[in-house]
């Protein structure tokens, strides 16, 4: 039997896909190759959008520094949308959050920045969900540094093993198995629907 309490998702790739070629298409549509030479930039110098994760850089600063990429050929408003307007839910596993919520505390743990929650995936309904968002621009820690999982059990109150994690990224599932949660890397809906069973999280059949 299992002694878990607390279940923690990721956001990215697992309640929700993104694609930066909608940022590509839209700012391409402004100036020919604009959208590809950001992208390249943003790619390769990803350690800016880190600091901007980790709430290092204002919003401000961030802007500034992408608006200076893009040779100042768009407006604030214009970037931060085309910059967030990239995510889509995906519902088999938002399904699963009010199904869940009847017996465990659930977490939103997310490296993610201020403007893509601001114009992007905050306006989404299945939020309401959680008891808590612990965001890394506002813990000022990005999985996997053990501060931000620390975050997470400073607000449940409850013991590491009460924990299960699921993540795509598996440097930040082993991340939170150093903390001594439960975590398995998220694959897809069934894989996952599958661990939750093992672990009479749900019951077989419960969910379709």
């Amino acid at each position: 039997m299992n002694n878990i309490s607390v279940i923690v998702f990721d956001l990215g790739k697992v309640l929700i896909d993104f694609d930066y070629d909608i940022t590509r298409e839209k700012l391409n549509s402004v100036e020919e190759n604009l959208g590809d030479n950001f992208l390249k930039y943003y790619q390769n110098n990803y350690e800016i959008h880190r600091k901007f994760e980790r709430g290092e850089l204002s919003e401000d600063e961030f802007v500034e520094k992408m608006l200076k990429v893009l040779n100042n050929k768009v407006d604030k408003e214009f970037f931060c949308n085309a910059y967030s307007d990239i995510f889509t839910v995906n519902q088999k596993v938002v399904e699963l959050l009010p199904v869940l919520m009847k017996n465990y505390q659930l977490v939103l743990l997310s490296n993610t920045d201020p403007i893509h929650r601001k114009y992007g995936w905050g306006k989404y309904d299945f939020l309401k969900y959680f008891d808590k968002l612990i965001l890394s621009y506002e813990a000022v820690s990005v999985k996997p540094e053990e501060k931000i999982y620390k975050e997470v059990e400073k607000y449940t109150i409850k013991q590491p093993d009460e924990h299960f994690f699921t993540d795509d990224i598996q440097e930040y599932i082993d991340g939170a198995k150093k903390r001594g949660w439960d975590a398995v890397q998220f694959t897809g809906y069934e894989s996952l629907k599958e661990e939750l069973v093992k672990r009479k999280i749900i019951l077989n059949g419960a969910i379709p």
